[in-house]
């Protein structure tokens, strides 16, 4: 979290001061891989999925959580002194973290010169965040960057992401959102007029594989896709592309197949915005991350795929996929 965004004491959907407000866990500046050009991603707190190998798992739950790091504890006791619902305690001598009792509200982390006590999830207003936003925006006109939306899953505090676009549109800047579609359909059409770009994960065409990893069927994301595509609004289909999963030639096969299917509409209507898909490789940098919100990293025993198995897959969705013959 940004060092200029302060924690909003106000819990409700609006205060006096900043207009609408929302739970975050990261500003990132000067992106490069979440749309075109330099960027600042917002990354919102909250997800109605649960894919086991989530990259962002402190995106997941809703509000603040506390992530504790053992291995950074010196033992000072500041965090024993200041919790009043004792959640951080000494064992014989070794620092201890019970979850059960945290109330997530950040004392410890506020005297955690160490930095062992994490506090993830601010409620900050629009306000705040397009300040921020607007820090780097030097750097947005002339790389075409601007901010996206991302997650956790922004459209789940939809009236906070749609304020945080409507001054960013005002303001000239380019808007995007990366979203996994699993909402109904007016969640997202609420914020069409304020975007520029879709960024959309598509993780498995088949509704019970779908389940099975991310512990929702596919039938409302997929349909979500069709009408999207419907927009004539950019849009980047992207797939996480996870072993076990969706790794084979016949899995991505088809989600290239079914994307093209969708350029291949819009272009029959004679809209021009373009459709695309990205393959995006798996990895395995979160699993302190699982580990300091006491979660286990289910992902933690999967092989990444080699750089040679990612170029083949990757051929193969775009021999297959929109962009084969996109103009």
């Amino acid at each position: 979290m940004s060092a200029h965004i302060r924690q909003e004491q106000t819990m409700g959907h609006a205060t006096r001061a900043g207009g609408a407000t929302g739970t975050i866990f990261d500003i990132q500046r000067f992106s490069i891989h979440d749309g075109p050009g330099i960027r600042t991603t917002v990354f919102f707190k909250g997800c109605n999925l649960r894919c086991f190998w989530c990259h962002n798992p402190e995106s997941l739950h809703p509000g603040p959580q506390l992530q504790f790091f053992a291995e950074r504890c010196i033992a000072c006791g500041a965090c024993v002194t200041v919790c009043q619902h004792g959640a951080s305690f000494f064992d014989d001598g070794a620092p201890v973290y019970d979850a059960r009792r945290c109330a997530a509200c950040g004392a410890c982390a506020e005297v955690c010169y160490a930095e062992a006590r994490v506090l993830v999830g601010r409620r900050v207003t629009a306000d705040q965040v397009v300040e921020e936003i607007l820090r780097d925006r030097a750097f947005y006109d002339p790389s075409g960057g601007g901010v996206t939306l991302s997650g956790g899953e922004p459209v789940l505090q939809r009236a906070f992401a749609g304020a945080i676009l409507a001054r960013c549109r005002a303001e000239g800047l380019h808007t995007a959102l990366e979203t996994a579609g699993h909402y109904p359909w007016e969640h997202i059409a609420a914020l069409l007029p304020l975007l520029d770009l879709i960024m959309m994960d598509i993780k498995h065409l088949e509704s019970g594989r779908h389940r099975a990893a991310t512990g929702a069927p596919n039938e409302r994301i997929l349909a979500n896709a069709r009408r999207l595509a419907e927009t004539n609004r950019p849009l980047i289909f992207r797939v996480p592309v996870i072993p076990t999963v969706n790794d084979t030639e016949e899995e991505i096969g088809a989600i290239a197949d079914f994307v093209r299917g969708l350029a291949d509409g819009r272009r029959a209507r004679g809209e021009r915005a373009p459709i695309t898909l990205e393959l995006l490789a798996f990895h395995r940098l979160a699993g302190d991350k699982y580990r300091g919100l006491g979660l286990d990293c289910r992902a933690s025993a999967l092989e990444p795929l080699s750089a040679q198995r990612m170029a083949e897959l990757t051929e193969l969705a775009q021999r297959r996929g929109p962009q084969a013959t996109e103009e």
